[in-house]
């Protein structure tokens, strides 16, 4: 066990049982109840698993549309609403609008806000001008339940979740040096912590963790640099010691290189509060031109676990050591528990862009399991698990004056953004998959603060396996897939599992689909009026469980619809991995919410 200060047996155990007290008790109560869905991922676990079984694998195929709303924004619709004791909330890609409908008439809007934000923002973002969801604190003491918003233009604010009035603002990234909020903000104990985006632009990551009542800002963690601007507790790694320990935040970047060297976050975290630890990645390292940044330029892509109340780091471990690929890895992190040689082990299982599924003891940082998430990844032959190494396949490498084809995974990975599922009945993971490789040619290029910072062209396409996507149902006490679904593309927003044996997911081309999650098969599907990237949820209102979806195409591999795109090098590759993909859907955002009939 992790204890916060070096003290006797008794004394830990007492502290950590105060700190498990001291954690959101409101926010976890709120979500262990199914009427509602009041974070992204559903719980701090991000199981993204609901407990309704109303809808089951036997009436699904009865699904029909209950409402619907429409944003009015074209770009790519990410993330998911929040549902809080009857009221939804719905967010926007830029111009980042937030909505409360009143689920007793979601016809009406109870109230809306419309940032004044630095359009300039819109010219810095990377891949579209998505953002992936609002995050929720309850009332109390005296203080407003709170709805907070990450706005493209970097800024955090807070609103009164029952007025849409705001509470305060606050600065967290700088979008002079191209750093943008696209994710959703993390609401633990008293804080709430937001990363930016901007690596591509040479943004040096961090994470910041501001006061939930005034806005304060209580620390910041970078992901490259002194050890005191990383954050690095006198632990750090102290149970892996060959992932690596202190001084490599400098001793890895040549010179100042670390100073535009990447390593965002704009992913998703996760919290254990008997642990008191949070949960996240780091991402990849700027430029993507290799040759310019020697040395494993720690602490990019980095599975991080950190002490929510100082940032301080108790140990990270590094995926993917000088990266040569863009495989950010700040994607999706799942807690679970797990009986290993007839032990019960807490776990953090993270499926990343390097095409690899990573199982780390959440306690210790120990790494437990490292499987390909498809037998075509083919950048690393295996990790070492005693080292956690990858052991690279040179053939595959990126050098200056050399394209290297046919690399698998793309930069997309074969894993992205998306919300998967966990089903802690099942102990299985419901992946939402990429199937894209890359021919990938280097060049050099000056930085310059506030424009790209890339340095490589890139040509993607399906991978060999015809097809652009799965769904794989993933056992992490074996690392074997249980069953497998082809899609025609990319699976980018993720999946949602039930209790009614069903795994939920949207698709690019614009269909919300329902898989049996014992087997895989298809129960139902809908085609919405746009693709879809985002995840959807479920929740209960008036004792009849619903099923909410954002549709809206756009995002990185829409990035060709939304800004009428033709170069196949453009998007940083994805338009022409997705050159089809214009044949089958059209922009145009919203939400569509469907329930079965009443006579079912």
């Amino acid at each position: 066990m992790r204890y916060k200060t070096l003290s006797l047996v008794l004394t830990a155990m007492l502290a950590g049982s105060a700190t498990v007290a001291q954690a959101n008790q409101k926010l976890i109560e709120l979500s262990r109840k199914d009427t509602n869905w009041v974070m992204p991922t559903k719980d701090y676990s991000a199981t993204h698993y609901s407990r309704l079984a109303q809808i089951n694998t036997a009436n699904v195929k009865n699904l029909q549309v209950a409402w619907s709303f429409s944003t009015g924004v074209l770009h790519g619709h990410e993330g998911g609403p929040l549902v809080v004791d009857g009221l939804m909330y719905i967010n926007t890609p830029f111009p980042n609008t937030v909505y409360a409908l009143d689920l007793d008439d979601p016809s009406k809007i109870v109230w809306e806000y419309k940032p004044k934000q630095n359009p300039a923002a819109r010219a810095v973002a990377c891949c579209d001008v998505v953002n992936r969801g609002v995050a929720y604190a309850p009332a109390e003491k005296g203080k407003p339940a709170k709805i907070f918003l990450g706005q493209l233009d970097g800024h955090l604010v807070a609103l009164n979740a029952k007025t849409g009035e705001p509470i305060w603002k606050m600065e967290a990234c700088d979008i002079r040096v191209g750093a943008t909020i696209t994710q959703a903000p993390f609401v633990v104990k008293d804080k709430v912590l937001v990363g930016c985006s901007g690596a591509e632009l040479g943004v040096r990551g961090y994470v910041t963790a501001f006061n939930i009542n005034d806005g304060k800002m209580e620390w910041r963690a970078f992901a490259t640099g002194p050890d005191k601007d990383i954050r690095l507790s006198d632990k750090f790694n102290e149970k892996t010691p060959q992932y690596g320990r202190f001084g490599l935040g400098l001793k890895t970047w040549e010179g100042d290189a670390w100073k535009i060297g990447g390593g965002t976050n704009w992913g998703w975290y996760a919290y254990d509060p008997d642990l008191d630890l949070i949960y996240y990645g780091s991402g990849n390292p700027a430029p993507w031109n290799e040759t310019m940044r020697p040395g494993d330029n720690k602490w990019t892509m980095t599975m991080w676990a950190r002490d929510p109340d100082d940032g301080m780091a108790i140990y990270g471990y590094q995926k993917t050591p000088h990266d040569e690929w863009d495989y950010a890895g700040v994607n999706y992190m799942a807690l679970s528990e797990q009986v290993i040689d007839g032990k019960k082990v807490k776990l953090v299982t993270h499926p990343d862009r390097n095409g690899i599924v990573y199982t780390l003891n959440r306690e210790t940082g120990e790494l437990v399991r490292a499987d390909k998430l498809d037998d075509t990844v083919n950048w690393v032959k295996y990790v070492d698990l005693k080292t956690g190494q990858p052991v690279r396949d040179p053939e595959y490498g990126t050098r200056m004056d050399h394209q290297a084809k046919n690399i698998c995974p793309s930069a997309m990975g074969y894993h992205n953004q998306g919300v998967d599922a966990y089903d802690p009945e099942k102990h299985l993971f419901f992946f939402g998959l990429n199937h894209i490789c890359m021919d990938w040619e280097p060049f050099m290029l000056p930085y310059r603060a506030g424009q790209f910072f890339v340095g490589a062209t890139l040509n993607m396409y399906p991978g060999p396996k015809g097809v652009m996507g799965f769904v794989r149902a993933y056992d992490v006490k074996n690392g074997r897939f249980k069953w497998s679904v082809p899609e025609k593309f990319s699976v980018w927003g993720g999946t949602l599992a039930t209790q009614g044996n069903l795994v939920f997911y949207g698709t690019l081309d614009g269909w919300i689909k329902a898989l049996d999650s014992r087997d895989g098969k298809l129960k139902w599907k809908f085609k919405l009026p746009s693709g879809v990237i985002g995840h959807p949820i479920t929740y209960e209102h008036n004792g009849k469980q619903y099923l909410a979806i954002y549709y809206g195409v756009g995002g990185w591999p829409g990035v060709g619809l939304v800004f009428d795109l033709k170069d196949p090098s453009a998007g940083l590759g994805a338009v022409g991995a997705f050159k089809e993909l214009a044949k089958y859907t059209k922009m145009g955002g919203g939400v569509m919410v469907f329930a079965l009939p009443d006579e079912t």
